[in-house]
């Protein structure tokens, strides 16, 4: 085969129409150079991402969930901006475009409206910042920490080292419990009953005591303790501390329960059990029937 026929053959193959798009015929070139310009604006959002973008971030010192929500927010633009220019690189007309994409998506709209609420509460998290890429937080049963925000669905790590993809419109449809939102410092209340016959005042001074033996307690706010009432075989008890670091509340809650129970063996203090008194009564007698009588 000659030049010449190889480079016919070559050019009846990149303009071989493969359909049309409002008289616009797409054909095997348009395709791949608007395959290509897609790839091109990809790595150029990786390059303003990992070199520009994190090295204004660095100078800035901004925190991790501000750092994500900015490299996200950039990627979803400049492929928007690439979606664009590739449209009009092959030719194709995107406002009639458009008007056949709208009037498709009355047709499929009911079947796709999970996908797109998913996607705007993605939005609304990203600029919003209810919930940020790091944090601690609670949303039903399950507790764990944020580990990326995407279009459709965020993923949280529980304690148990497990990952739970959840749908975003759940963060905003739904209470969530954000224990890193702004304020990282929170407040623990530990509940404890103890004997009615106790020191009152030992009683006091041991919960405050074990407050201030605990390092991962705050010296301020000021810890407290709160007698919250009669029970029916206990005096209500309640230690409120403050720490520094949420994550941690489980095993500090664990740490100050067992120090309160050597505290209080140390001091002879009880920490009485549920109690019911169980009465028994003699049966009635009785009454005879006639066969007995006779």
């Amino acid at each position: 085969m000659k030049f010449a026929e190889l480079m016919g053959y070559i050019d009846h193959v990149l303009n071989f129409k493969l359909f049309q798009i409002q008289q616009t015929p797409v054909t095997v070139s348009s395709l791949f150079m608007f395959l290509l310009v897609i790839v091109a604006f990809f790595i150029l959002s990786r390059i303003l991402r990992r070199i520009f973008l994190k090295r204004i971030m660095d100078r800035m010192r901004l925190e991790e969930g501000t750092r994500y929500n900015l490299t996200r927010i950039t990627h979803y633009l400049v492929m928007l901006t690439g979606a664009l220019v590739a449209f009009q690189f092959v030719g194709i007309d995107l406002s009639g475009f458009m008007m056949v994409f709208g009037l498709l998506s009355v047709g499929i709209g009911f079947g796709l409206q999970n996908i797109t609420s998913n996607f705007i509460s993605g939005l609304i998290l990203l600029i919003e910042r209810p919930i940020k890429v790091g944090d601690r937080i609670t949303i039903g049963n399950t507790e764990g920490d944020v580990m990326e925000i995407s279009m459709r669905s965020t993923t949280i790590r529980s304690l148990n080292n497990i990952s739970i993809i959840v749908p975003n419109s759940e963060f905003v449809s739904s209470q969530v419990v954000n224990w890193s939102h702004r304020d990282l410092k929170i407040r623990l209340d530990i509940d404890v009953g103890v004997s009615y016959g106790s020191d009152l005042e030992k009683v006091l001074k041991c919960l405050r005591e074990v407050a201030a033996e605990n390092e991962e307690v705050l010296p301020k706010p000021r810890p407290d303790v709160l007698h919250l009432g009669f029970g029916d075989s206990s005096w209500n008890m309640r230690l409120r501390v403050w720490i520094a670091n949420p994550k941690r509340h489980p095993l500090i809650r664990s740490a100050i329960n067992c120090a309160i129970v050597r505290k209080f063996r140390e001091n002879d203090i009880e920490i009485p059990f549920p109690q019911r008194d169980l009465h028994v009564r003699s049966p009635l007698p009785l009454p005879l029937t006639s066969a007995e009588k006779n």
